[in-house]
């Protein structure tokens, strides 16, 4: 049963230090409304096959989303781990917890 919820997209902003290597410096935030759904039994299984830990399918309309990596829900941050876009207006994000590994 899908609900529409809240998620907030997050994108890091880092600068070059002079080094030359970028650090973390903010981060850009968007609040987006999307659908919420707990992620298909052969979703999960194919996933934790691989290493992952799916948690949520997230379903929002893809002009609101611009390949942020990091998703959060609930107060709880999440990493996306793959994309699907249909035929629709639509793209899906299959998260898990941010940081989670299988094992």
């Amino acid at each position: 049963m899908t609900r529409d919820v809240m998620i907030t997209l997050i994108t890091p902003v880092t600068m070059t230090d002079e080094y030359g290597i970028p650090q973390p410096t903010a981060e850009e935030r968007v609040n987006v409304l999307a659908g919420c759904e707990s992620v298909s039994a052969s979703e999960f299984f194919e996933a934790g096959r691989n290493g992952l830990r799916p948690e949520f399918r997230f379903t929002l309309f893809f002009g609101d989303y611009d390949g942020q990596r990091i998703v959060e829900y609930n107060g709880q941050q999440y990493t996306v781990y793959r994309t699907y876009m249909g035929k629709s207006d639509n793209v899906e994000l299959y998260v898990q917890q941010k940081g989670a590994t299988n094992g």
